[in-house]
């Protein structure tokens, strides 16, 4: 487990202890719990933000698919359209 000494906006802490009160009670860890799912869940949003956009990235890139190999749908599925 890791310690974080940080310095946050005074509202921000006053609401967000608030709210861990209220959901959570004054329960001991209360707010570390808190403290950890919402450092998870932003490093999460970020890390989904990130694939996001190198797929965005990818797919403005384009995609060669190669010259076509068959001239009509039959051809390419091997069908025989003769008559029998």
């Amino acid at each position: 487990m890791g310690i974080l000494t940080i310095s946050i906006d005074d509202d921000v802490e006053r609401k967000f202890r608030d709210r861990v009160r209220q959901v959570s009670g004054e329960r001991k860890g209360a707010l570390g719990r808190a403290a950890t799912e919402a450092i998870s869940r932003w490093v999460t949003e970020k890390t989904q933000q990130e694939i996001a956009e190198k797929a965005l990235a990818l797919l403005e890139q384009g995609y060669d698919l190669g010259a076509r190999q068959y001239r009509t749908r039959d051809d390419l599925h091997e069908r025989n359209t003769g008559s029998r």
